[in-house]
This record gives C-alpha cells, sequence and structure tokens, in this order.
C-alpha cells in the first residue's frame, strides 16, 4: 500500500506546457506515473509528446476530470496564479492537489488551503517537492531513481533532505516520501502523515524530518506520544544555524527558545523518537532500529 498516491492515481499537470512542467511530466511517465493529460487553456485541444507517450492538453482542469477521470493535479503555476488553480482544482472535484510552486503569498495559501479543506481536496505543499510512492507513481519533481519500494514512510519539510534519506536508505526502501513544504502556510503537516502511515500497513517505520522555526515539530511530538505505536525516527535541520537569523524556508522562524533546532530535538526525545544530529545518522538509527544492513557509503 502507500499514502495519498497509488498505482491507480490519475494525474493532471497544471502548466503542463511550461519549461519546468514539461521537464517534469517527463521524468514523472518514466517513473510509470499515470500522467493522463496537462491544463493550459490557450492550448486546449493539442497533445504533447513524451517519448512514445501523447498526453493530450485540456482548457480547464474540469474537462481534463470529465475526460480521464483524474482525482489528482501537480500545480506548476506561477505564484500569481497559483491561488486560482489550486480552486479550479478544488472546483473540479479532485482528491488530491500537490503544489510545488514556490513564492505563492502567505494570504494566497492561507486561502487556498481552507478552500481546499472545507471541501475536502488534499493540498500538499505549497512549496515542496510532491510525494512519490516508490514504483508506483510519482507526483511532483522528486527523483523517482534514487530508491525503491520498501517498508519506511518518510514526512519532511525539506526537499534537500528528502532526497538525502531516501537515497541513504535506498536499501531498505519506502512505501511513501512526501515532501509537504516548509512554507509557514501548508496543506499537510507532519501529523496528517503521521496518522496515515500509522494506518498504512506496509509502513513499519516513519522517518519525521523537521527544521528550525514554528512548532510543527513540538506538536508532531505530542502527537507520536499519544497516537503512533510504529517507531518514529527523526531529524531536525538548522542545529548550526546562528543564533537570531532566519534562514532558509520561510516557515523558518525563530523567537527566543522556542523553534530551536535543540527545543524540538527534545520535544521528539521525550515522546520516543530517536533523533539524529545528521543525515547520516538519522539513517543509522533507521537501519538500527529495523534490524537491517546498512546500505553503503551511508547508514554505517
Amino acid at each position: 500500500m502507500a499514502i495519498y498516491l497509488t498505482k491507480e492515481s490519475k494525474i493532471l499537470v497544471q502548466g503542463m506546457t511550461g519549461a519546468e512542467g514539461m521537464k517534469h511530466t517527463r521524468r514523472m511517465l518514466a517513473a510509470g506515473t499515470r500522467v493522463v493529460g496537462g491544463v493550459n487553456p490557450r492550448k486546449a485541444g493539442r497533445t504533447v509528446d513524451f517519448d512514445e507517450c501523447a498526453v493530450p492538453v485540456f482548457g480547464s482542469v474540469r474537462e481534463g476530470v470529465e475526460h480521464t477521470g483524474a482525482d489528482t493535479t501537480v500545480v506548476f503555476v506561477p505564484p500569481a496564479h497559483a491561488k486560482d488553480a489550486v480552486v479550479e482544482a478544488v472546483d473540479a472535484g479532485t482528491a488530491l492537489a500537490v503544489v510545488i510552486t514556490e513564492g505563492i503569498p502567505v494570504h494566497d495559501s492561507v486561502a487556498l488551503t481552507a478552500y481546499a479543506a472545507a471541501r475536502g481536496t488534499r493540498v500538499v505543499g505549497p512549496n515542496c517537492p510532491g510525494l512519490i510512492s516508490p514504483g508506483r507513481s510519482n507526483a511532483g519533481i522528486i527523483p523517482p531513481d534514487i530508491t525503491r519500494p520498501g517498508r519506511i514512510g518518510l514526512v519532511s519539510k525539506s526537499g534537500t533532505l528528502t532526497y538525502q534519506l531516501m537515497h541513504e536508505l535506498r536499501d531498505i526502501g519506502f512505501s511513501t516520501c512526501v515532501g509537504i513544504g516548509g512554507d509557514p502556510v501548508v496543506g499537510t503537516s507532519h501529523i496528517d502523515c503521521l496518522a496515515a502511515f500509522q494506518d498504512d500497513p506496509d509502513t513499519e517505520l516513519i522517518v519525521l524530518v523537521g527544521e528550525i522555526g514554528g512548532d510543527a515539530e513540538e506538536r508532531a511530538a505530542a502527537y507520536i506520544r499519544d497516537h503512533v505505536t510504529k517507531p518514529v525516527v527523526g531529524y531536525v535541520a538548522g542545529f548550526t544555524a546562528p543564533e537570531g537569523r532566519t534562514m532558509g524556508h520561510a516557515g523558518a522562524i525563530v523567537s527566543g527558545s522556542s523553534g530551536t533546532a535543540r527545543a524540538k530535538k527534545e520535544a521528539l526525545q521525550a515522546a520516543g523518537v530517536r533523533v539524529g544530529d545528521t543525515p547520516t545518522e538519522t539513517a543509522r538509527h533507521v537501519v538500527a532500529v529495523l534490524g537491517g544492513t546498512a546500505p553503503d557509503g551511508a547508514a554505517r
């Protein structure tokens, strides 16, 4: 099994005909993803050839859903138009909207996530790498060839750290990897993914990657303590961040001791989570908990 994204997921790409949309649609198709259409009102009725696959372009998400039965959309739309793109996807009845776009104004992110939540559409992102169920489907920009299917569920604020841990733990593999994004407002939280992984019979261990700023990791720690019975291994980026300086993602805002890497690590450890000080040490913890063999060059 997997969470949110399966082999049966049918995906529309909003902004498919742009440079980024084209590049990543090609990669998604190469990974076996069922990309059933693109959306661009100015190019409706055309098809785009990706190697041996011809993908139709629709004038709207609703038209794409009606013709293909799509249930998921991946959004490669410029920041100024991203809110309208998500609203359009929600109104068309898609179950999942993966918003890759970064730089969306916070008030637009608040509006689009609230609109989607009220109408039953899950938003992953914005400003995220998307999600992948290795060997099944890939919605977004995560490289599909750095890991394989396996027993680990991964939820991460950081795209780069998602890729690194996927690679370091490639010999064990992953059920689903979800990059939730690091903006102050996102549609899917650590807690949402923890709950889904807890219910997924094929996920044996959960890796949670956080970063300095906010209190999402502290809230996740409380949820783990009360609701998660599977082992959780964590990593918090930002131990070497200079004191008093905002760094990285827009959500990485530290106020006093609140939101620091150390405070987050302590909260997670108090909930029974093994926390690594580096991504490689985090991978070692995973190997130790699962009792497996360390991948070459990584978790030793």
